[in-house]
Order: C-alpha cells, then structure tokens, then sequence
C-alpha cells in the first residue's frame, strides 16, 4: 500500500521491533496522528481462543471512563411505559413495528438499536440486513434489555462494544487523539480490565498475545500488554 508523506515521517518515530510500555505507546499515538480532523484512537488484541468454541466466542461491552468523544444515535424499540422511559433518558429515536418497517425500506439514520425482548421477533427478520453492520442488538451487550433507561445511558455516556473474530482479534476504538494520553490510557484499561476478567477457562498458555495501538490513518504501535494494568 502506498502512504503518504506525512505518514512516512511520523511512520519514522516508531520501533517496529519494540513493544513500547503504555505511556510511552499513547503518547506516541498522539504524536503520530496526521489527519486533520480529530482522529479515533484503536486498539487490537491478538487472543489465544478460539471463536468456534462456545465459551470463548467473547463478546461484550464497556461503558469507557472519558467516554469516545463521539455522538451516538440511538434508537429504541419498545412499547408502552417503556416508550417513556427510553425518550426521558435521551434516546434519539423510540418506536416499534413503525421503525421496523422504515429500516426495512433502507433507513439506517442511528448508530445503536436498544430492543426489549418482546421487539426481538419481529426485529430478528431484519437479520440479514442488520447483522453485517453490526446492528442488531444483542443481550451479552446489553441492548436486548427491559431496562431501556439505562442501556441508552450508558451508549450515550461512552460505551463500546468487542466481538473477537474467527481469528481471535478484538478490535475496540477507546477515544479521540484529542483527549491525550492520561484519558485514552484510563479507557484503554478498562478495556483490557474486562477482557482479562473474561478468560475463558478453558484457555490454556498465555491469554493475550499481542496488543498494539494505532490511530486513524496512523502506523501501529506495538504495546507491552504487562504494563496495560501495571
């Protein structure tokens, strides 16, 4: 792939070779950012399971300490009381059957859909559609759930969800390169905080094997996973 000058410069700041401590990753994820706009930072974590196994299929979600720096729109599906409690608690979208049926016609105006169970069967026809961008809800994220209040709060106070791949990568975005190193840092190990809690058991040998940071459109940093939570 062909890069450009910018990034052949600050490409130049990082060690390829070396797993840098946390600190010294961030902050040199900060430096090595050359967009223009406010660009998202990412991390990857290589982990030893295997998705075709049950228990290690991980897949969940964290409410991040500084938030992602990023507005999301969230729509509701529910009915009665629940309407109420969705719209108080700042959802921007709250329906049933009316919004099932203009999803269905192409509209995808929201970020999030927050469902109660009783919404799940006519939502799960729209399988196909929502499934590959990553739409539908899910109760192991929290967005299939009677507690509609709480679930919009928690998307709109920074939450972000993991799902690790059939090769065992997570990918997580965990803030803007504008909210420097301290803060990605704090929502960086809350990350890696719940993924640790949630070794399978069944996992054996090393847990985590590689985990490294990048920003949009910037070189990736390869980080030393023992100094995550040190």
């Amino acid at each position: 792939m062909k890069r450009g000058k910018k990034y052949a410069e600050v490409a130049k700041l990082v060690d390829c070779n070396k797993k840098y401590s946390l600190t010294e990753a961030l902050e040199l994820l900060v430096k090595t950012s050359t967009t223009k706009f406010d660009a998202t930072a990412d991390v990857a974590i290589r982990l030893n399971v295997d998705p075709r196994k049950a228990d290690q299929n991980l897949r969940g979600a964290v409410v991040l300490p500084n938030g992602t720096g990023k507005t999301r729109r969230v729509l509701v599906l529910t009915r009665g009381a629940k309407a109420k409690e969705a719209e108080e608690a700042g959802a921007d979208y709250v329906g049933d059957s009316d919004y099932i049926q203009k999803i269905n016609q192409g509209w995808f105006e929201f970020d999030v859909i927050v469902a109660t169970p009783d919404m799940m069967g006519e939502l799960g026809r729209l399988g196909r559609v929502l499934g590959p961008k990553g739409l539908m809800p899910n109760p192991k994220t929290g967005t299939v759930t009677m507690n509609v209040a709480n679930a919009v709060k928690e998307i709109k106070n920074g939450k972000v969800e993991y799902r690790v791949d059939k090769v065992g990568n997570i990918h997580c975005p965990f803030g803007k390169v504008s909210f420097g190193a301290e803060k990605l840092a704090e929502n960086l190990k809350a990350i890696y905080d719940l993924l640790i809690k949630a070794r399978p058991a069944t996992v054996k040998g090393n847990y985590v094997l590689n985990v490294s940071v990048a920003t949009t459109m910037g070189p990736g940093i390869k980080l030393d996973a023992d100094t995550i939570l040190a």
